[in-house]
């Protein structure tokens, strides 16, 4: 196994997903347990519920672009976003993808550029402040 991949998994057994590597870019996976509807339907759908992470472009020093995207619920957004930001994550954008869901869901988008590991436990953190 490539340095690449041990890095990777190591990144998704910090942040409890599974790892892949996608054009070249090591991606965590994992989904949120929320129970919602969509147009009155129950949703478990990954593009509903999903917490994703990513890096690449890994420098010499051992930094990399780190991207994060989660769903969240309306109430855990300003813990969420207090907890990133207290750590020096960015967040670059806060939006919906769905209308007449329920419970309302926001979708939350956050990147850093430093060692992945490092981000990994700074967003582990920052997870234990969401409800589920």
């Amino acid at each position: 196994m490539s340095s690449f991949n041990q890095l990777c998994q190591l990144f998704a057994n910090i942040v409890g997903g599974s790892p892949s590597i996608v054009n070249g870019a090591c991606l965590i996976q994992k989904f949120r347990k929320i129970p919602v509807t969509i147009l009155g339907r129950r949703s478990r759908s990954p593009l509903v519920l999903p917490t994703f992470f990513s890096f690449e472009s890994l420098d010499r020093k051992g930094r990399a672009l780190n991207l994060g995207e989660t769903v969240i619920l309306q109430e855990e957004i300003n813990p969420f976003i207090t907890e990133l930001r207290r750590q020096g994550i960015i967040v670059t954008a806060l939006h919906n993808h769905w209308l007449f869901e329920k419970p309302r869901l926001f979708y939350i988008h956050f990147e850093s550029v430093e060692n992945p590991i490092q981000f990994a436990r700074k967003v582990a953190r920052a997870l234990k402040v969401l409800n589920r």
